[in-house]
């Protein structure tokens, strides 16, 4: 039971930091080519963008960070 409650904490601790980078990551890089989603109160293709870039940061950096912390465990 030790052993669940062990990876359960690193898969959830995987996910946070991963969703939280992710985000940051791809708002950052949507920033980069002037595409602010956070600070914009418009609703159109180009903030549209901005947010599938901090969507899609959010699943890639879920999936880097559990590659990362749960990699050679079982």
């Amino acid at each position: 039971m030790a052993q669940d409650f062990d990876r359960a904490m690193r898969e959830g601790l995987a996910d946070a930091i991963g969703f939280v980078g992710g985000a940051l990551a791809g708002w950052g890089l949507g920033r980069q080519f002037g595409i602010d989603f956070i600070a914009s109160s418009e609703w159109n293709a180009q903030q549209l963008l901005g947010l599938a870039l901090i969507v899609g940061g959010c699943g890639l950096g879920r999936f880097v960070a559990r590659r990362l912390l749960l990699k050679d465990r079982p």
